[in-house]
């Protein structure tokens, strides 16, 4: 069985010859670089300089001979860059700094910085709409973004991996929150609900626009298409869910219905969290795939979870607690992990194996060979 057709087998709900298995398919299943190259040398890999898949999150872009190496079955495309637009970064006061395509700027400190973290907002403080329409908004039609898809595509469909199409930015909500500053975005949605829809819009058009020429490039050869947005933290949704169904749901259900209309492919959403209130939410709203599955978090029990949507909905993630258990635990407890969540999400299908979220830079190797040991000996679904 190609893993093309084991992942077509899971998403719709049927058990393949085994579980399929991700890493580094999307900007939220991969694995940091100091974790990577750690795992390449307890491989026994030659050491080489990871390429870098996402600069804020740290993250590797694994090499071909690691993903073969751990029969990992899916393959990510990702977006370009716009045209003419490329990092400039200044140091200054210990930090590194970049301002992105947005007009946000990220930084990192120099000495030992994993990540960057957002420290500017273009449109913070006091604004009205027409300094939202007057924004300089990115061009999500730019065909620079999509140049060269079609051509990787088709070479990652013949050799029969399965293809993951990335989206282009954070979530509608998410983004949304970024350039506005996440302070003055959430304090709109209660007092300035127009503005803060305003700022959804703009953001909603480019990711419409990108849509529209990355499934036009790309066509079949994806089958699952990766949007994000994160709506909750550990113990619950960052707003009520009246707010979600009145000002976000609709937006996302104009994305999600829009994605389905272009072409054969399944809808992951990436949602951090203990999301579980606004699962039947997004179901309506055309999601087909929810990542990252994040056990950690309140009402995320992965039992409760499989039963009560597990006909509706594909689960990729869930594999093992990168928080907790992943970096702090003994190999062992990694397994018996594994195990557990195996047998609360793979019967039947609709489950793809991942780390729940990135997989950290504190991760000792031990413990992703572990994990993946584990899922080799308890993940197959046999005869």
């Amino acid at each position: 069985m190609t893993p093309d057709q084991r992942l077509r087998l899971a998403l719709a709900h049927k058990e393949p010859d085994r579980i399929p298995f991700d890493l580094g398919s999307t900007r939220v299943t991969g694995i940091a670089q100091a974790a990577y190259g750690r795992l390449r040398d307890s491989l026994r890999l030659p050491s080489r300089e990871a390429a870098v898949a996402d600069l804020v999150q740290g993250l590797a872009a694994p090499d071909e001979d690691l993903l073969r190496t751990l029969e990992v079955d899916t393959r990510g495309l990702f977006p370009r860059a716009p045209t003419g637009w490329g990092r400039r970064f200044s140091e200054a006061n210990g930090y590194r700094s970049f301002i992105d395509e947005w007009g946000v700027t990220w930084s990192s400190p120099l000495d030992g910085g994993l990540y960057y973290d957002m420290t500017a907002h273009p449109l913070a403080g006091a604004i009205t709409l027409a300094d939202v329409k007057a924004y300089p908004w990115p061009d999500g039609r730019d065909v620079a973004r999509v140049a060269g898809l079609a051509e990787e595509g088709r070479g990652l469909a013949e050799e029969g991996h399965a293809v993951v199409l990335v989206g282009v930015t954070a979530g509608v909500v998410e983004q949304a929150a970024r350039v506005r500053s996440p302070a003055d975005f959430f304090c709109d949605l209660a007092a300035d609900p127009d503005l803060a829809c305003a700022i959804m819009d703009a953001v909603l058009e480019v990711k419409l626009g990108y849509w529209e020429g990355a499934l036009a490039e790309v066509g079949d050869l994806a089958q699952v298409v990766a949007e994000a947005d994160d709506l909750a933290d550990q113990r619950g949704l960052m707003f009520s869910r009246d707010t979600y169904r009145r000002l976000m749901k609709p937006r996302h259900q104009r994305l999600f219905q829009s994605l389905r209309s272009r072409g054969n492919v399944r809808v992951f959403m990436h949602s951090c969290g203990a999301v579980r209130e606004l699962i039947p939410d997004l179901i309506e709203a055309g999601v087909d795939i929810l990542n990252p599955v994040q056990v950690s978090a309140q009402g995320m029990d992965t039992a409760r979870l499989k039963r009560d949507f597990g006909d509706a909905l594909a689960f990729w993630g869930g594999g093992v607690d990168t928080q907790h258990v992943l970096p702090r635990d003994t190999p062992q407890q990694v397994r018996d992990e594994v195990r557990r969540r195996i047998d609360d999400l793979a019967p039947g299908g609709g489950f793809v194996f991942a780390a729940v979220h990135n997989i950290q830079a504190d991760v000792p190797p031990q413990n992703v060979e572990a994990m993946w040991e584990a899922m080799r000996e308890y993940g197959s679904y046999g005869e």
